[in-house]
């Protein structure tokens, strides 16, 4: 990828039609896209022609492959859809209604756009979040798929990397999105969010902190004990290659 990662570019974002996601199709076209793929569960239009609604649940494998067809080329793929239901695990479908969408769906889309991604030599983007890495007490399911989701994102960085593909998890705080709107705690606007998100892509930041509170954690992680095992382990791995 070039210092700005969506000059001229094709960037798909799914979950496009609201919060983080309709902040990111902004970002993108502000930023000169060339194209625009606003995936989303219900029927989505925009004013700019730049933009290319597509219907996408990212539960539904056979529009995820529809969409794959449809799509000629891309530079940057966003996995932004997501699912956050309070719970405390006493009902296990609640879990498996987070785990699709949050780690499977993310896996769904990650796959079938893989081919894309390694043609450009592009990137891909997990929207996450820091629950990924510390429980938020009453969302034991929706941490539990975003840390699966990170392990995921980790995996595929050591794997799409030799490929060319830069791998990016975005380990968001608080936004002031519908899913936290009611909550009396700070937060981040998601306009703010979307375009650290593409500043950290284009400074090829493995782990993006787009907000006051993840920031925090910015300065040391490059060298913490996270990213020196996740370092060891690709080494590893490509000493048995």
């Amino acid at each position: 990828m070039q210092a700005e990662p969506v000059a001229e570019r094709t960037v798909l974002v799914t979950g496009a039609n609201r919060g983080i996601g309709r902040a990111l199709v902004e970002a993108a076209l502000r930023r000169g896209a060339r194209r625009v793929y606003a995936a989303t569960r219900q029927p989505f239009t925009h004013p700019d022609a730049r933009v290319r609604p597509v219907l996408l649940d990212v539960t539904d494998q056979a529009q995820i492959d529809a969409v794959a067809e449809q799509v000629e080329e891309l530079d940057l793929l966003v996995n932004n859809a997501g699912l956050a239901i309070f719970d405390e695990l006493e009902d296990r479908e609640v879990l498996a209604r987070h785990l699709g969408v949050n780690f499977f769906g993310t896996h769904a889309v990650t796959q079938a756009f893989t081919p894309h991604l390694t043609r450009s030599r592009g990137a891909l983007v997990n929207v996450l979040s820091l629950a990924a890495l510390a429980a938020v007490p009453g969302m034991a399911g929706y941490s539990a798929s975003k840390a699966a989701a990170f392990a995921l994102t980790q995996t595929l960085r050591l794997q799409l990397g030799a490929q060319g593909v830069r791998v990016h998890a975005v380990l968001a705080g608080p936004v002031d999105t519908d899913m936290s709107r009611d909550l009396d705690i700070p937060k981040a606007a998601p306009s703010a969010v979307a375009e650290a998100i593409l500043d950290g892509v284009a400074a090829g930041d493995d782990e993006i902190f787009p907000d006051p509170l993840s920031a925090t954690l910015s300065r040391g992680w490059p060298t913490g004990p996270v990213k020196l095992l996740e370092r060891g382990n690709a080494a590893s791995a490509a000493g048995l290659r």
